[in-house]
């Protein structure tokens, strides 16, 4: 590494760099090993934070604990920046309390909260079901002079109420979410469409589309994907077929994302015959399923009690190129083991298991749980599986106002 260094000036900023491309291609312990390889010379604190990133992108609790006691240690954590890291491991992970232990850490110390910090303070407030404290956050925030609340800030507030049943609070803070909207950003009125979708507004959901076309000539994928998804959830099927028809006529590459939407809402309608026929249709416009399009067939099956379908579309959904980042819905698994039991299918049940074996999904928590397997040991995911129904689980972000900001500040690192 010395001899790299002479050779390449390697500054600690590009092998921070270096570090964080290392663990997303080759994975943390190739990574941890260039951090070795590193003299401790030339460790400072944002090779520290790459490593930290890198620990807390793939959950790894223990390891992103002992690495910022570390960093303390050698006073690189004098700034929001790691504190931030550290809170969204533990949003993932759904501990809000440490939340709040990071926040008190940083009022003791005198760091100054960024606007990273309170967002996601207010999302673990919001997700700890206490709308009180949140708004004592946002108060808190107000008076910070060095802080403007962005539009994130008032749609994770938006996300919360509505987790609430607060649909007053939320709309209120949508109407923010749009008066704070600046530039050419698309993403904002992607999660107005779909929390005006989440509180039942079909008025406002087509309101905000009809402004979002006309400010820009073209709509991506993600804008369709947000307004179909969002009429799927209040049955406007018939309007979600309309906007599928346009995006239809404008599309420069099939998403089957945005199939797999009205996939599901007409499989959760119990109509699986059209769900099949839009399969077929999805296929002759050059469409290739991903894994979530072969679930919902399968929970499909599921319902109408076609054991053999059903393991063959999970199958399938196994196979599928990229299906290491698919994980089934554990409400799926469930109910396919329920029917293989009512049925006295043994030769299936144990088909689905070694599928979820083979794939190290057995790994994790919910799954294993199924099985009657023991869920001790580091190894075991702890973050809980959404459940829900209509919307395919390959898209929900908007269901938990964390990820967006997970997703938003490990952006910005």
């Amino acid at each position: 590494m010395n001899n790299r260094q002479e050779r390449f000036g390697l500054s600690p900023s590009d092998a921070a760099i270096q570090l964080d491309l290392i663990a997303k291609v080759r994975g943390v312990s190739s990574a941890e090993d260039f951090f070795v390889r590193l003299p401790n010379t030339f460790k400072d604190r944002r090779i520290y934070g790459a490593l930290l990133n890198a620990y807390v992108r793939n959950r790894m609790r223990e390891k992103a604990e002992s690495l910022i006691d570390e960093m303390r240690d050698k006073d690189y954590v004098t700034h929001a920046l790691p504190y931030n890291v550290m809170m969204t491991l533990y949003m993932n992970i759904n501990e809000y309390d440490k939340v709040d232990l990071m926040i008190s850490e940083m009022n003791e110390k005198n760091i100054k909260l960024d606007i990273y910090s309170y967002n996601i303070w207010l999302s673990s407030c919001g997700l700890q079901g206490s709308a009180d404290k949140m708004e004592q956050v946002f108060e808190q925030m107000k008076l910070d002079r060095s802080i403007n609340p962005n539009w994130t800030t008032f749609s994770t507030m938006a996300t919360m109420y509505i987790k609430m049943g607060k649909f007053e609070r939320a709309e209120d803070c949508l109407r923010r979410v749009e008066s704070r909207i600046t530039g050419r950003d698309r993403i904002p009125y992607h999660y107005l469409l779909s929390l005006y979708g989440n509180v039942g507004n079909k008025e406002e959901v087509y309101r905000v589309w009809n402004i979002y076309k006309s400010i820009f000539p073209s709509i991506p994928n993600l804008g369709y994907h947000a307004m179909i998804s969002s009429l799927a959830r209040m049955d406007d099927i018939e309007g979600a077929e309309k906007i599928y028809e346009e995006w239809l006529s404008i599309k420069t590459s099939y998403d089957p994302r945005i199939a797999n939407l009205l996939m599901a809402a007409f499989v959760y309608q119990g109509n699986l015959d059209k769900a099949e026929s839009f399969f077929d249709h999805m296929l002759e416009e050059g469409g290739k399923p991903n894994s979530h399009t072969w679930e919902i067939l399968a929970q499909g099956h599921i319902s109408e009690r076609r054991t053999s379908e059903a393991l063959s579309c999970l199958k399938e959904a196994f196979a599928t190129p990229g299906s290491k980042s698919w994980k089934p819905n554990p409400a799926n698994v469930s109910s396919f083991f329920k029917l293989c039991e009512e049925e006295a299918d043994v030769a299936s049940k144990e088909a689905l298991e070694s599928f979820l074996r083979q794939s190290g999904h057995l790994k994790d928590k919910a799954y294993a749980l199924l099985l009657g397997m023991a869920v001790t040991g580091d190894e075991l995911s702890k973050k809980e599986e959404r459940t829900e129904q209509i919307d395919d689980n390959e898209e929900n972000d908007d269901e938990n106002g964390s990820e967006m900001l997970v997703s938003q500040l490990q952006g910005s690192l």
